[in-house]
């Protein structure tokens, strides 16, 4: 072993690298904190202006690395935010954290990955590894990032490194982080796949390689289009167990109670966070240009896509079985984030609900004890929460649970809702009679 490779695995080893993190969100700033805490002199690369400003002064505003330990490493000049590209120094490593939504038409938006691609080629140097983390469609790396790599005169495999190596980054998960949470990776070339190692294997206890960059791009894919699927099920479960007079959430647990062949998952009111709502519509979307219908990810969908709806429909059932309209009734949601526990808005159903209530003619208001206001969002929902008091409660018509966080006060919502829709089947049997699951 010659060349740039050797030199790129003495430099990770002696953690000498420089390493820049594209993207500072909910992936991008615990990946730039692990390579700091082990030793690397880490950039953070970031576009947001105020995420910029808070990691320099060791503000933490992702729930699972700690204001403490970013300012430790700031005032240890290990970790530091910059702008662009432009202004970080001279790197050995390029790790592309970067948001990649969908489009309003539902197709893959790259361009977060096409511009960081088009900032980094101007500064390509022999010896740099170019890593992929941003989750995309099968060939993303070998068809899109190598040819724009090799378009500077650079071969991939012998002059820098090209791999993938998807994030399994859960928020607010206590049991699994980083660290021991088995990290996959595949390179344009085995060579790539080497040096890609050597480095994870520094933040990552077990480093999976995989035969090539697309395996590992669909690894990921499989993973979430895997939990999608079987949410749907869960979903279309909850719905056919209220047509037979059935608890689902009861179905569930005693179905789980089977030591092998089942794993439970469980209905919610809809898919939320960047992963399970987006990634199988990247590979959906990747297939059909190769002529082939997804089916299984296509009826996932359009079950998860409808249980906003779904929940409309349960609301206006409890609320007229009380003699009471959606139009005029207030209506308390209890959790704007997809997950309980987490601060993270991304493709939340509980916005979709709040909208939905509010086009149907609803007084809507809103508590949730990990976000501050809404003034960030784009739409119509209220900025400001209303506070989770008795007389709050005591003057609402309906208290919808969209999700369960451990900080609400369960006892205090019981004693003074006169009607709940509990979409998380987090009170289930317990619960008076003015207590509704989906």
């Amino acid at each position: 072993m010659t060349g740039p490779q050797s030199e790129l695995t003495a430099r990770i080893a002696s953690r000498s690298a420089r390493i820049g993190i594209v993207g500072l969100g909910y992936v991008g700033l615990p990946t730039a904190v692990a390579y700091a805490a082990v030793g690397f002199n880490v950039t953070g690369i970031e576009v947001n202006e105020s995420r910029c400003n808070a990691v320099n002064t060791g503000s933490s505003y992702v729930g699972d690395v700690s204001s403490q330990t970013l300012r430790e490493l700031v005032s240890s000049e290990r970790l530091r935010a910059v702008p662009s590209l432009h202004d970080a120094p001279d790197l050995d490593v390029i790790d592309v954290c970067v948001p990649t939504p969908l489009n309003k038409s539902r197709e893959p938006d790259l361009s977060a990955i096409v511009a960081a691609v088009d900032a980094l080629r101007e500064r390509l140097r022999a010896g740099q590894l170019v890593l992929l983390t941003s989750t995309t469609y099968p060939g993303t790396t070998v068809e899109l990032v190598q040819p724009a790599l090799e378009a500077t005169g650079m071969v991939v495999g012998r002059d820098v490194f090209l791999a993938f190596t998807p994030e399994r980054i859960d928020p607010g998960n206590k049991s699994f982080s980083l660290r021991n949470t088995p990290k996959v990776v595949g390179g344009a070339t085995p060579t790539c796949t080497s040096v890609a190692t050597a480095l994870l294997r520094t933040i990552v206890d077990q480093v999976v390689p995989v035969s090539d960059a697309t395996t590992a791009e669909m690894t990921k894919l499989l993973e979430n289009t895997y939990r999608s699927i079987n949410i749907g099920l869960a979903n279309e479960m909850a719905i056919m167990c209220r047509r037979l007079g059935v608890d689902v959430w009861e179905v569930v647990a005693g179905a789980a109670t089977k030591p092998y062949g089942f794993m439970p998952f469980y209905p919610g009111p809809g898919l939320g966070g960047h992963c399970i709502p987006v990634d199988p519509t990247y590979l959906a979307w990747k297939l059909r240009r190769l002529n082939y219908t997804p089916r299984f990810i296509d009826l996932a969908n359009e079950i998860n896509r409808r249980m906003p709806e779904y929940v409309i429909e349960r609301i206006t059932d409890v609320l007229n079985d009380h003699c009471l309209s959606v139009k005029g009734a207030r209506i308390l949601v209890l959790g704007l984030t997809y997950k309980a526990d987490v601060g993270d808005l991304r493709e939340s159903p509980a916005l979709e609900i709040i909208t939905l209530l509010q086009q149907r003619g609803a007084i809507v208001g809103w508590n949730d004890p990990h976000v501050g206001d809404t003034s960030a969002l784009d739409g119509t929902i209220p900025h400001a929460p209303l506070a989770l008091t008795a007389d709050v409660l005591d003057r609402q018509d309906l208290v919808v649970v969209a999700t369960d966080h451990s900080a609400f006060d369960w006892s205090l919502i019981q004693a003074h809702s006169k009607l709940v829709l509990d979409t998380r089947g987090h009170i289930r049997g317990k619960a008076n009679s003015g207590w509704h699951t989906l």
